[in-house]
Parts: C-alpha cells; sequence; structure tokens
C-alpha cells in the first residue's frame, strides 16, 4: 500500500519486510506498506530511515517495479532480513520541498496553459529549480501573465485533494491533460483552478506553494523550457540574490536597484581600455619586427607574443619568440625542428600553422640560445 497517496503529511509508519535481496549494486526491501514516494513523473524520490531489529539503515532512493502499481522498491544502506516488523521514517524538509514543488508546477503549467494555451509536456524536479517543458514556443507576454495567474492562485489559498475514479469515468472531469495510465486513475484537483492526473505528493492549500518565480525560459526541442523555483527554495533564491545586490551596490555606493548604471559605466570604461591595451600590443610588436626578423630568436614581453608571431609568420623564415615567463610561439617551415630542440629543454607544445607551448621556468634564455645555433 502506497501511504504516502492517503496522507502526504505523514512522516512515520509500521510495516513487514516482504522482500529483501541484495546484489552487487546495493540492498533493496519491499515492504507492506510504505511513505516512501518512489522517483516517478519528475518528482524526486523520498529518503529517510529504516528501523527495526537489525538496528537502523538508510532509505538511500525508492522506485517501482511497474509504473503506479507495481512494488516500491526501497534501495538501503545495508542489508536487513525478511519477515521482520520495521519502522520507517521520511526525511520530512525533502518531502516538503518536493510537494511545495509539485503543487507550483501544477498551478504553473495550468497558467501556462491559461494565459498562452501552452501545453506541458514535460517536467523535472529534481532540483531547487525546477523545469517545465512545452509543446509550443512561448512568448514573453504569456510567460510572465502566467506567473501572475499562479500566484494568484496561492493567495486564493485553493484546497488541494486527491481521489480516485475509474477509466470509464475520465469522460467527467476536464482534464488539463490525458493521463498516461489505465484503470483506476489517481486524480489531483486544486480548487477549481487546475485539474490533473498524478501519483505524486502534494500541499493541503495551494497557499503553501508559493511564491512561484519564473527564472527564465528559452527555445527547446521545439517548444519551450521554463524553468521555475517556489516555495522556501524560491525564499531562499531571493535571500541569495538579495545579499548579493546589497553586497555589489556597498562595494558601488550605490542603491541595488540601481547598479546598472555604475555596472555600465565600469564596463565602457573597461571596453575603452581593452582598446588602447590592443593598439599599445600592435605598436609593441611592429617596433619589435626589424629586431625579430634579424635575430630570428627573441625574448620578448608576454603580452606580445602572439601579435609579433603572427606578424613573424607572413616572412620567409623561421623564427622562435620566447616570453620570460616560458611561454613560446615558433613559425616557419622548420618551426617542428625548433619545437624538437624546446622539448629536449622540457618544453611542451603543439599546433598546426604555429607552434605554441610552453618551457619550465627558467629554460627560456637557454632556449633561445639553443635554437639561435640552427636558424
Amino acid at each position: 500500500m502506497r501511504l504516502y497517496q492517503l496522507d502526504s503529511y505523514a512522516t512515520r509508519f509500521q510495516a513487514r519486510v516482504e522482500r529483501a535481496w541484495s546484489d552487487e549494486k546495493g540492498h533493496y526491501a519491499v515492504l507492506s506498506q510504505t511513505l516512501f514516494y518512489p522517483e516517478s513523473g519528475g518528482q524526486p524520490a523520498d529518503r529517510g530511515v529504516l528501523r527495526g531489529p537489525f538496528g537502523e539503515v538508510q532509505v538511500l532512493h525508492a522506485y517501482e517495479e511497474e509504473k503506479a502499481f507495481g512494488d516500491v522498491v526501497h534501495v538501503l544502506s545495508a542489508p536487513i532480513p525478511e519477515g521482520v516488523e520495521v519502522e520507517g521514517e521520511i526525511d520530512w524538509p525533502r518531502r516538503f520541498r518536493h510537494m511545495q514543488r509539485h503543487t507550483a508546477q501544477h498551478l504553473l503549467s495550468q497558467a501556462l496553459l491559461r494565459a498562452g494555451n501552452y501545453h506541458t509536456v514535460a517536467v523535472s524536479l529534481d532540483s531547487p529549480v525546477c523545469t517545465v517543458d512545452l509543446e509550443e514556443e512561448a512568448e514573453e507576454a504569456g510567460v510572465l501573465e502566467a506567473e501572475a495567474l499562479a500566484n494568484f492562485a496561492v493567495y486564493a489559498d485553493y484546497p488541494v485533494e486527491a481521489f480516485y475514479v475509474s477509466e470509464e469515468e475520465l469522460a467527467r472531469y476536464p482534464l488539463r491533460r490525458p493521463p498516461k495510465v489505465r484503470g483506476k486513475v489517481r486524480l489531483v484537483r486544486i480548487g477549481d483552478f487546475d485539474l490533473a492526473a498524478c501519483g505524486g505528493t502534494h500541499l493541503k492549500t495551494s497557499a503553501q506553494a508559493g511564491p512561484i518565480k519564473v527564472l527564465k525560459w528559452e527555445r527547446y526541442k521545439g517548444g519551450t523550457r521554463v524553468y521555475f523555483t517556489a516555495g522556501w527554495e524560491a525564499l531562499e533564491d531571493y535571500h541569495a540574490k538579495h545579499a548579493l545586490l546589497s553586497r555589489l551596490a556597498l562595494a558601488f555606493s550605490t542603491n541595488p536597484l540601481e547598479l546598472e548604471k555604475p555596472i555600465r559605466k565600469l564596463q565602457d570604461e573597461l571596453y575603452a581600455l581593452k582598446g588602447e591595451n590592443q593598439a599599445l600590443r600592435e605598436g609593441l610588436a611592429e617596433a619589435l619586427l626589424p629586431r625579430a626578423l634579424e635575430e630570428k630568436a627573441l625574448l620578448v614581453p608576454l603580452p606580445v607574443l602572439g601579435e609579433l608571431g603572427k606578424r613573424l609568420a607572413r616572412f620567409e623564415g623561421t623564427f622562435l619568440l620566447v616570453a620570460p615567463e616560458g611561454r613560446f610561439v615558433a613559425v616557419g617551415p622548420r618551426r617542428g625542428e625548433v619545437l624538437e630542440r624546446l622539448k629536449a629543454l622540457g618544453g611542451r607544445g603543439g599546433g598546426k600553422e604555429a607552434v605554441q607551448g610552453a618551457l619550465p621556468p627558467g629554460r627560456a634564455v637557454e632556449a633561445l640560445a639553443r635554437v639561435r645555433e640552427v636558424l
């Protein structure tokens, strides 16, 4: 019996171990009844403990042997014997967060349907940032309206109830999407806002799912993937972002909501400095070019290494440039021979049009002397 479908807020239960086994991957048990939700429908499995005459073992995971109606298999941290009575206890804070995510997803999926006629085809609830995959390409106005509608449903404090109907009765119910199971079907109704077939755990009221915050959306497999967070996790996300904005505002001596202006100014200054830096590197490379052409192997500042190497590649001959830090560039028809001499000093590198790499510390001057002998 799946006790979590009768009471999602229960945390402890009694059961008998009906089957127990181990293999090279782990230890497993099937109980006469369980509160542990098995991973299904995008919702992660519960975790917790089993206690009995064997002591206490961790329930690491739970899964269905057969979807919806098969046995729930508990993955354990250690083996337990068959036939014994056990007390199970789920990790309640984890369960409650999962219920917040799941109920929020029902609200958001219904809101997306109402706001833009966007149909949910898949969901993932296995992290604080959850996703809803839509069949259609969503527009910004529709997603934002859906977020507002979902939160109005939160504030409405709708009751959440689960009940079973036969497959023959389904036509009487305006479901948001067709069920994926046959036979006896479990429906979850959120007031007069949403009705869907679902075997997962849910909150008692819609108010406990809030707030619901859409973080972003993007094109995905011809449709749209919507990212959202809800409940405690939405508050934690807000707290982290508020703290970050407050620290940045303090650093820029401004209000958190006015950070864009000093950041944009800083970006403009950075772009200007990058332009000046590039001009200086090009000027230095041009100034060093005659000497490099004459000496063939030259010690140069690291920032100009690549720029000067590009210029030398346009001339006949083979050239080696080495920075004091050990970085090097070799260009020309004999660059492979140059690389072999550098490897003898512990250097490493490669490349097609130009050979690039690095030498061990302190070998730059020695490398230049060795290469000059053959150039």
